[in-house]
């Protein structure tokens, strides 16, 4: 069976939780999390790059930075994980979903203007697939109506809108480091702050809401309790891990970005039959190779389809059951408009395995041999 994920290890991961331990630190904000800080926030040009032990932890910063009050209401899509909108409920903020577009699968940009109230605090974008959210639109719409923009990039690192780094564009952005994604610690996660006047208060947050940042930089002369906030620190093992990840970053992408060629060269014929959808990546974006994906014609074929290629030995999955037709998006969120496109790609969507070191030939006949027998 090729199964769906499997992590990448570079090498250099063992090394570097040895040398974590050996320097006598494995709590967090040690030797690794400094140098994978400082590598995130060269890398994107954020104001402040915060290691996290999830990106869920990291949205959860965003929504006490975002000052999230009981029936504040944040608009964001459907067509994505309960990530991106737990931590809001959390706070007592009302999710308000958003229908997406049919080429990137993103929020359309063109539907947020009506779902903006006077409780509107947030617009959470998520960059679907590591493909970038219409950014542009987006930040002149929350600057015309003094909202965040908060971007969950869980998928994005290495992604570009007009050049920019997908998650340094917002006013806070998130990314995840899950072994599903490209650059991985097991467990982990990112926030990224980009407006300057919300760092100080996030150091302070993810410091459980004490201000020891500043005591430990000899700013203040003993720190204590000012804030609210949570233990959002990752240990030295998993940013030693990350560490290796890193400094791989660029090859991972590029082999990534080419084996996602290589499916879509392959499903062109296939796309031109009117049997499937491919994926679509606007001329101002680069993607980063983290997903590739088909869309079926009716969730019917999309279902017989997992069946078959699990019988021929790949190991494909569906993605996502979209949060208002859920039972605590139905409880805790609404919808603002028509949800049509989300319902339909999520009856139709298919996602492919894609990781370094797969049988890319196997799959590909899997693939012919499954739509030969239809």
């Amino acid at each position: 069976m090729i199964g769906f994920n499997k992590p990448y290890l570079t090498g250099q991961e063992l090394e570097y939780i040895q040398d974590a331990h050996n320097r006598s630190q494995l709590s967090g904000d040690g030797y690794y999390t400094k140098l994978c800080s400082d590598w995130l926030k060269k890398k994107t040009g954020t104001d402040r790059a915060f290691l996290t032990h999830s990106c869920t932890a990291a949205i959860e910063m965003t929504a006490i930075l975002a000052d999230i009050q009981p029936g504040d209401e944040v608009i964001m899509p459907s067509y994505t994980f309960v990530s991106s909108a737990n931590p809001f409920v959390l706070r007592g903020g009302v999710p308000v979903f958003v229908d997406i577009r049919e080429d990137t699968l993103n929020i359309n940009e063109n539907l947020i203007s009506q779902a903006i109230t006077s409780k509107t605090k947030a617009i959470v974008v998520v960059h679907y697939a590591g493909v970038s959210c219409e950014m542009d639109a987006i930040i002149d719409i929350a600057k015309r109506n003094k909202i965040l923009v908060i971007e969950d990039a869980a998928q994005g690192i290495y992604s570009e809108y007009k050049s920019r780094q997908v998650g340094s564009i917002g006013d806070l952005g998130c990314y995840s480091f899950h072994e599903t994604k490209n650059v991985i610690s097991g467990e982990g996660g990112a926030l990224l702050v980009n407006n300057a006047a919300l760092s100080d208060r996030a150091a302070i947050i993810r410091e459980k809401g004490t201000n020891r940042e500043q005591f430990l930089s000899r700013k203040v002369d003993k720190y204590s309790w000012v804030d609210i906030g949570s233990s959002y620190l990752p240990g030295e093992i998993i940013a030693a891990f990350l560490w290796a990840q890193l400094q791989n970053a660029e090859d991972i992408t590029l082999q990534r970005k080419e084996l996602w060629k290589s499916y879509d060269q392959f499903f062109s014929q296939l796309h031109q039959r009117q049997l499937l959808d491919t994926p679509v990546i606007p001329a101002d974006c680069k993607g980063n190779g983290h997903m590739y994906f088909i869309i079926l014609n009716n969730s019917f074929e999309r279902n017989k389809f997992i069946e078959k290629m699990k019988k021929a030995g790949v190991d494909c999955v569906f993605h996502y059951v979209p949060l208002h037709a859920s039972t605590a998006g139905i409880k805790y969120g609404r919808v603002s408009g028509s949800m049509a496109v989300t319902d339909r790609i999520s009856k139709q969507l298919v996602r492919l395995p894609l990781w370094l070191g797969m049988d890319m030939n196997k799959i590909q006949e899997s693939i012919l041999s499954v739509f030969s027998n239809d």
